[in-house]
């Protein structure tokens, strides 16, 4: 499996919408795209009305309910067509529909109407990164990044990270990834893939001492279990190795890292 194809693995949970990451269990993938609701004020009753819209389609998107998702979005946006939040609310209905020509219609109105709202250029950045386009996805992380009003600027930070991971650029991954961690010590995505980043780089202490606070926040993942195996039969604490082989065969048996262990490929 590629580090991309790895990377992409972890989008499993793809739409934090609300933030809603949840709290992690043993069979966790960590994922990117966290995405939190746009706010905007609202003053008029039509733009209340397109608020109230706005927020219960976010509610049936993150519940996969993806019809009446949309279907609330649109009326929210006849409501009111100036409300952003709304449109890029359709934008997330139709990235999870796979519709990416409508995805990017929605997101570049909501940006239009709101150019330097944090949550919708987070979500649009994910979107430009999984469409292929990471330059432009980390201009919109950057600004979402930047913005001093932004309550929950890690999410962003990991976004961009997460993205810089599947575009094999190692260093700026790094960067982003760090800044995370230094905002939410519990940060799992952040904290998984800076172990990545360090262990294939060949810091392993670095590496061991990542996977270790991760390791300290949940369960190991057939996932991490792996990388921590890795990292230690790197380091040759055979013990360490052997724990984690357990793991592996015990918990995982028939994943795709268990099955790599199987046939001896370590790297």
């Amino acid at each position: 499996m590629t580090l991309k194809s790895t990377a992409l693995s972890f989008v499993a949970l793809a739409l934090f919408v609300s933030g809603c990451a949840g709290t992690p269990d043993g069979n966790m993938e960590f994922s990117g795209v966290e995405q939190a609701a746009s706010r905007q004020a609202a003053t008029s009753d039509a733009g209340k009305r397109a608020m109230v819209h706005t927020e219960l389609g976010r509610l049936y998107l993150q519940e996969g309910s993806y019809e009446v998702a949309l279907e609330r979005a649109r009326v929210a946006i006849d409501a009111e067509s100036g409300y952003a939040p709304a449109h890029n609310l359709l934008a997330l209905v139709y990235m999870t529909l796979r519709q990416n020509h409508l995805a990017e219609q929605s997101f570049r109105r909501a940006l239009q109407l709101a150019p330097g709202d944090p949550e919708i250029n987070n979500d649009f950045g994910w979107f430009l990164c999984q469409t292929g386009k990471p330059k432009e996805s980390n201009v919109h992380f950057r600004v979402a990044i930047a913005n001093p009003l932004h309550q929950s600027p890690g999410k962003a930070l990991t976004n961009a990270g997460l993205c810089a991971v599947m575009s094999k650029d190692d260093r700026l991954a790094e960067e982003y990834l760090v800044r995370a961690v230094r905002l939410d010590r519990a940060n799992l995505t952040a904290l998984f893939w800076l172990a990545d980043i360090t262990y294939r780089s060949n810091r392993l202490d670095d590496a061991r001492q990542i996977i270790k606070d991760l390791h300290a926040r949940l369960d190991p993942t057939s996932e991490s279990a792996w990388l921590a195996l890795r990292i230690e039969r790197k380091l040759g604490d055979r013990e360490a190795e052997a724990r984690f082989t357990g793991i592996l065969h015990r918990k995982y048996r028939g994943s795709p890292e268990q099955q790599k262990l199987s046939r001896g490929e370590f790297d």
